[in-house]
């Protein structure tokens, strides 16, 4: 029997942009441990690389009406960065690189149909947990394979525990009291190399799946959900723990709030963490209270010239406190900016966008409050700025669906030609 059902035709440029800004970290680490050592400029570079290969297809296609929204954030911030340059007397564009990867991937999200996000994604999903599988089961293979201290010796010069045996990167390996559940004895970290991106990444797959859910059948579901847990149980986030619980609530809860309820979402967690820090202002720790403490006292600290961008220098030193990073590796517009694009920019009409709009933000202003750079490097931002453009591009679709028939589909590839 012959099925007749449109099929959608994937484009494999932005699937190959996509994918390799999740594969590229473990790639690199394969040459750096078997063929040449490799340093910070290589890792650099294949970034530019993707991100060149992305925005070298956006402007194939041309800027329209529809990307005003996103273009503005990216012209603000690109000012804010000459701004930011100037008064510091040095080149500073650390936080613009961060806010051109989210203007490429939401770009090419809007030019993506459902299959090609769909494959993007699946195809992701499918190396992270093969990878994720040998490092479970075979970690001396794993540790073999990619050499993770080694790259991150040779790429970011940072040197491994001596004590250390592994081969594994220092921060995987978990200490005493660390919240773990026992499956492995330290942090997963995949094709990733460090524990940190694997759970965002696990966030991310939250969202898709969320965005996805009611489309989906019965084994898919069961497939993602399964990966999801794993991974949750593999790297004992505690941050993704509880995004994962705020998701499954959200299902339900969500698509019954209107969408700018996004707006408060920043508001509402820089107020939690000033009570959690106005409570016990000397927690200390890695736990969630000792993290958000931290951040919290980092942001007492600031003075107006931190506020108007004046320590530029400073920003890489806050890593694990985003709102400082952001200020000051952009100023308290640029976190402003930041806030307003991340609430008002997702589509919120159908209850599948309602729920990514209102679950980004939680991912993010959350994040920030304990980390700042893994939810703007493109391994994790490429894949759920992606989903983020796709989602708007649903509500009015820029490009005609192009659609094979089934049938024709199913002739030998050269009759496609």
């Amino acid at each position: 029997m012959t099925d007749n059902r449109p099929l959608e035709t994937r484009d494999f440029i932005i699937i190959a942009v996509a994918v390799s800004s999740v594969l590229y970290n473990g790639v690199l680490a394969l040459i750096n441990a078997h063929v040449m050592p490799l340093g910070f400029a290589h890792v650099a570079l294949t970034e530019i690389l993707i991100l060149f290969a992305g925005l070298l297809y956006i402007l194939r296609k041309g800027l329209y009406e529809e990307d005003i929204g996103v273009l503005l954030f990216t012209v603000f911030t690109l000012v804010m960065a000459i701004y930011m340059s100037a008064i510091n007397r040095m080149v500073f564009v650390d936080y613009f690189r961060n806010i051109l990867i989210i203007f490429c991937f939401a770009t090419l999200g809007t030019w993506s149909n459902r299959a090609t996000v769909k494959a993007a994604f699946l195809l992701s999903l499918g190396a992270v947990m093969a990878v994720l599988l040998c490092e479970i089961f075979s970690l001396t293979l794993y540790a073999d394979l990619f050499k993770p201290g080694y790259y991150f010796l040779t790429t970011r010069g940072l040197e491994p525990p001596e004590w250390d045996k592994t081969g594994l990167f220092g921060n995987a390996l978990g200490f005493k009291g660390r919240l773990s559940f026992g499956l492995i004895g330290h942090r997963a970290s995949s094709l990733f190399l460090e524990q940190v991106s694997l759970s965002n990444f696990g966030g991310v797959m939250m969202m898709y799946t969320l965005f996805f859910w009611d489309e989906m059948k019965r084994g898919m579901k069961l497939w993602l959900v399964a990966c999801i847990v794993l991974i949750l149980l593999t790297t004992a986030s505690r941050t993704m723990l509880t995004f994962a619980a705020v998701c499954v609530g959200g299902y339900f809860v969500f698509p019954r709030v209107p969408k700018l309820v996004s707006l408060v979402t920043m508001p509402l967690i820089l107020l939690a963490g000033t009570t959690i820090f106005m409570l016990n202002p000397n927690a200390t720790g890695d736990n969630l209270n000792g993290r958000i403490v931290v951040t919290m006292r980092h942001v007492s600290e600031m003075d107006v010239f931190g506020f108007l961008g004046f320590y530029a220098t400073k920003a890489a030193y806050y890593a694990d406190s985003g709102y400082v990073y952001i200020i000051y590796g952009g100023t308290i517009f640029a976190m402003i900016a930041f806030w307003l694009f991340v609430s008002l920019y997702p589509a919120g009409d159908t209850p599948a966008q309602r729920r990514l709009a209102q679950a980004l933000p939680i991912f993010l202003f959350f994040n920030l409050m304990i980390g700042a750079t893994p939810v703007f490097t493109a391994k994790i931002a490429g894949l759920m700025w992606l989903l983020v453009g796709y989602a708007r591009q649903q509500t009015a679709p820029r490009i005609m669906p192009t659609v094979v028939p089934a049938s024709t589909a199913a002739l030998p590839r050269k009759s496609l030609s």
